[in-house]
């Protein structure tokens, strides 16, 4: 019997042999890897990833799909299937041993966001992540400051990862067709100790802050947070709109607004 793609989970079940095989070349999987797929669906990259690690942990939400997955991977591998919602799994439990995490998935793109910031969270125990997203989505996660696309995404993500954009993938590869063209992604945590964030929470806040009103200055967005003589001793135009900032000067924001840092 044939699942049904269910609107609510998200669901584009991907089925082209090329650019399954394009993905595994990208993802390099090897024996004693520690493997995490998040919606494996119906299996189309979780078997070649058996296959060549030997074994996966993997979290999927739809109970229907789980004996599915189960059965088309019988035999080939130590599967540890988790019916769980990756946006409330705790995936530090899954590191049991020394060994980092290697997350893989085709992430729902109603919910792609979301999942990556929560993600974040585990970036000390993660060694790479290589999702597949909506195209538009990846090309913001990528993008430098100065355009468009640039923003609060982008730099939440490239100050915790090296956020590297491999390649592109027709609606054609999946089932049913999404209206839109996707891309693979892969993502590096900066070592620990390298990112000088003092607080990584009042960085989001400041970060959200900033890009909440696009048009606006600095000075405006960051009201509550830093005042104008505050931005300007962190070397900043309160005068500057957000996307002209790299991802340095918003770190040095966040540092900035934190209340150790105010003169004694």
């Amino acid at each position: 019997m044939t699942h049904r793609a269910r609107k609510r989970f998200g669901q584009n079940f991907l089925h082209d042999p090329i650019v399954i095989r394009k993905i595994m070349d990208a993802i390099d999987p090897r024996p004693g890897d520690h493997l995490v797929e998040i919606g494996p669906g119906q299996a189309a990259l979780t078997l070649p990833l058996l296959q060549r690690a030997g074994e996966l942990d993997a979290i999927e939400i739809d109970r229907d799909l789980a004996p599915r997955v189960e059965a088309a991977c019988a035999g080939h591998g130590a599967l540890r299937l988790h019916n769980a919602d990756a946006l409330k799994f705790d995936f530090a439990t899954l590191r049991t041993d020394a060994r980092p995490l290697r997350l893989v998935g085709n992430l729902p793109y109603n919910i792609s966001t979301p999942i990556l910031f929560h993600l974040l969270d585990y970036r000390e125990m993660v060694r790479d992540m290589h999702f597949m997203l909506q195209k538009e989505v990846v090309e913001r996660m990528a993008a430098a400051p100065g355009g468009k696309t640039y923003g609060r995404l982008s730099v939440m993500l490239q100050a915790w990862c090296e956020v590297e954009r491999l390649f592109d993938i027709g609606p054609g590869a999946f089932r049913p067709a999404p209206k839109v063209d996707s891309s693979i992604v892969r993502l590096r945590p900066r070592p620990a100790g390298s990112v000088d964030i003092r607080d990584p929470a009042l960085f989001g806040e400041v970060v959200r802050h900033a890009f909440a009103q696009r048009r606006k200055t600095l000075r405006n967005t960051l009201k509550g947070l830093l005042d104008s003589g505050r931005i300007a001793a962190c070397g900043i135009d309160p005068g500057a709109r957000a996307e002209t900032l790299s991802v340095d000067d918003f770190i040095r924001l966040a540092n900035g607004a934190a209340p150790d840092s105010l003169p004694q």
